[in-house]
């Protein structure tokens, strides 16, 4: 039978009141956690009891003992990796999603989750000035965006050269020959990995983590020669770009890199996890400029925009590619009428959680001019943080802050180190240690909308407290 509506309403009441609980402590909380990992496992750990326990009671112990080892990563005081807040209607949309319960695959089975996760992602494509016609799907995170802009990638190349690598997989196949920069994120690498490329050939980065023209031309040069010398021609060829390097912020050259592969013959994707959301805002687009003539595009949404955890976003420009690349038919998947694609042609995943309607309430909330504040002020923030702290003795700011990340040194590695260690301790603060361009960093990464200049005064004096210390 249909389960019984009152079975749920306690345990619901207790998960709202210890999230609203949670929420309300994050203003005067530390950032860092009160318990580390074994401590918390000492905790939960145990047989599993014999008789079943009540519901509103199971949500009650896991809110109360899971506290000591969550960390403040909603907090506007928190700049570690690159991971950004929730948006209050993302949030609220989040918990609606998993009350519907609904598996987000098939326009047949869920048209309120396909319909709305179809206009979210028209509307990214509007805001970040892609192809319209372009086919989105929305992946648990970067790296799975990455390896689902890269699929398609694949079949597309070897297609060409009259490999079906549906049917006869890798093994034997023409060889691809994938450029990357080398200040490429890892995420990039693994994606390859998943495909069965193997590492990227490597073209250098300038000091900043952009790859250089110059180098990429002569990549591309050498490849075609070998091409041609071996007959194996035209060379399939991909070239990874990065929209926002994860030290500096920095773009690649898109225009001049993409206009140089593509009279090669070769797919261009771009892996912007929190860099791509730049083409959205008007004053910083330009540092962009050309990126939508790329084949295919990996963001994260729940970076830049502020999304709940788990929601990335792969574009891939070519309609009907992904599908090929990632789609499957069988007699028991009832289908929609229509041309469009069902969800699950798009990512990896046949079941999966309508992701996609967190990030339709976060356009809806902001806007046109909201979604463009919250990029510019991330980016005034990170420019406020960087400009503060290098008016402290003996701090330096090694890139230039043209997105949301800073990289500070305070002089040798070693107290960079030791600095980044008082830091983390204290955990007034998250600031992440890092090491780029053969030196220890301190990392900032401001990614959350919630960040003011009050956490801004705060966070600069909690790195002088830490200096102080060493």
């Amino acid at each position: 039978m249909t389960a019984n509506p009152d079975d749920f309403h306690a345990a619901l009441t207790r998960a709202s009141a210890g999230a609203l609980e949670w929420i309300d402590s994050i203003p005067d909380r530390k950032v860092a956690p009160s318990a580390n990992v074994n401590e918390m496992h000492a905790v939960f750990a145990g047989p599993l009891q014999d008789s079943p326990t009540d519901p509103a009671t199971v949500v009650d112990e896991l809110a109360r003992l899971a506290e000591p080892g969550l960390m403040a990563m909603p907090s506007g005081r928190f700049f570690g990796w690159v991971i950004g807040g929730t948006l209050p209607a993302s949030l609220g949309a989040d918990w609606l999603v998993s009350a519907w319960d609904q598996n987000a695959a098939m326009r047949y089975a869920s048209p309120a989750t396909a319909a709305i996760e179809q206009v979210a992602g028209e509307w990214l494509l509007e805001a970040l000035g892609l192809p319209a016609t372009a086919e989105l799907g929305f992946t648990t995170g970067a790296t799975t965006a990455n390896f689902t802009g890269l699929a398609p990638a694949r079949a597309y190349l070897l297609d060409r050269v009259g490999w079906d690598v549906n049917t006869k997989g890798m093994s034997g196949s023409p060889r691809i020959t994938v450029l990357a920069s080398a200040e490429r994120h890892t995420s990039v690498d693994l994606a390859l990995r998943y495909l069965g490329f193997g590492a990227p050939s490597v073209v250098p980065a300038d000091d900043q983590g952009r790859i250089v023209v110059d180098e990429l031309r002569a990549a591309l040069d050498a490849v075609a020669h070998e091409a041609a010398t071996l007959g194996e021609t035209p060379a399939p060829i991909i070239l990874c770009l990065q929209a926002g390097n994860l030290h500096s912020g920095a773009f690649d050259p898109m225009a001049e890199a993409i206009t140089l592969a593509h009279e090669r013959g070769a797919w261009v994707h771009v892996d912007g996890a929190f860099g791509l959301w730049a083409a959205a805002s008007p004053s910083l687009r330009a540092q962009l400029a050309g990126v939508e003539l790329a084949d295919s595009w990996a963001t994260d949404a729940h970076k830049t925009l502020n999304v709940p955890y788990d929601c990335g976003v792969a574009i891939v420009s070519r309609p009907g590619v992904a599908r090929a690349a990632l789609g499957t038919q069988t007699a028991y998947l009832i289908r929609a009428t229509g041309d469009a694609p069902d969800p699950m042609d798009l990512t990896p995943e046949m079941s999966r959680r309508a992701r996609g309607v967190p990030v339709w309430a976060a356009l809806k909330q902001l806007g046109r001019s909201g979604l463009v504040a919250l990029i510019d002020g991330l980016v005034a923030n990170a420019q406020s943080l960087a400009t503060e702290l290098a008016a402290l003795p003996g701090v330096s700011v090694l890139n230039d802050v043209v997105f949301t990340q800073v990289c500070l040194s305070f002089g040798s590695d070693e107290r960079t180190r030791e600095v980044t260690a008082r830091l983390i301790a204290e955990g007034a603060v998250w600031m992440s240690g890092s090491k780029w361009s053969g030196r220890d960093v301190l990392r900032i990464s401001v990614s959350n909308w919630s960040t003011d200049a009050a956490d801004v005064a705060f966070s600069v004096a909690a790195v002088r407290r830490a200096m102080e210390l060493t």
